[in-house]
């Protein structure tokens, strides 16, 4: 019991006033230190794209590797809230170490998020989880579809994905997250125009989503990170920003220059 109590994550506070979780198995933050809902905002919703295309009101699917404490739901859910018309969303996540519900309780997403209701809403999923896919239906325009396990056994979404959240922890503690493999299991599950955002600017990760076929694309980090990845299946889709050699990481990777 001692053991497991020593390997249970703790709260910590972020520079922007957000909590965020340590994990003492892994020697790493869930977020950056330095704020957790600035880099979510900054990774996930504003370089992806994903804020612009809520304002247009079209259906769509997100995918995230890694729930940990709830916070991309949370965040998401505030933008829709702030919209006329808000678009429908299938939100697919998948977590193989869920919090518990006390925990969850003690979150603080800082002034703008911290609200009662959304407190509520991670304490009541996290206290019903269950193994497999749970299903939430958050409200009338946000469905939740949580698996919780391992990766690997995450079933296909029945929605093609448009976004991704790649949030899990880094290459250097999680590698198995970040293989051609897996990469090539999220290439079949997006759509057509689909991206993936991430925090990381790892060459070696970078090499594996190329190796699985995605185009890439450096952007600038958030809170003094130099970069992140933005990838997609359609480099048109990467717009203006500044692509990676594919091939030649391809290459890499497969000659093992990163073992």
């Amino acid at each position: 019991m001692m053991a497991e109590d020593s390997n249970k994550p703790s709260i910590s506070k972020t520079n922007d006033g957000s909590t965020t979780l340590y994990s003492p198995a892994c020697d790493q933050h869930y977020h950056n230190p330095n704020g957790a809902v600035t880099e979510s905002r900054i990774v996930f919703f504003e370089t992806s794209g994903l804020l612009d295309d809520l304002k247009r009101n079209q259906k769509l699917t997100i995918f995230e590797t890694g729930f940990g404490t709830g916070l991309n739901l949370i965040l998401l859910s505030n933008y829709l809230k702030q919209l006329d018309h808000p678009p429908k969303i299938f939100f697919y996540s998948v977590e193989a170490y869920p919090v518990d519900a006390e925990t969850a309780a003690k979150f603080d997403f800082g002034l703008e998020l911290n609200k009662s209701e959304y407190l509520q809403l991670l304490t009541q999923i996290f206290r019903n989880v269950k193994t497999g896919l749970n299903t939430f239906h958050i409200n009338d325009f946000l469905t939740l579809k949580l698996f919780i396990g391992p990766f690997k056994k995450m079933p296909k979404p029945d929605h093609p994905i448009d976004y991704f959240f790649h949030d899990p922890f880094s290459p250097e503690v999680n590698e198995e997250l970040w293989t051609p493999d897996v990469f090539k299991t999220l290439k079949g599950f997006a759509s057509d125009s689909g991206k993936l955002a991430t925090y990381c600017a790892a060459s070696k990760a970078r090499a594996a989503m190329a190796v699985a076929g995605w185009k890439i694309a450096k952007a600038p980090g958030a809170l003094g990170k130099r970069e992140m990845t933005v990838a997609s299946l359609n480099k048109v889709n990467l717009g203006e920003l500044k692509r990676v050699n594919e091939l030649r990481l391809a290459e890499r990777y497969e000659k093992g220059d990163f073992d």
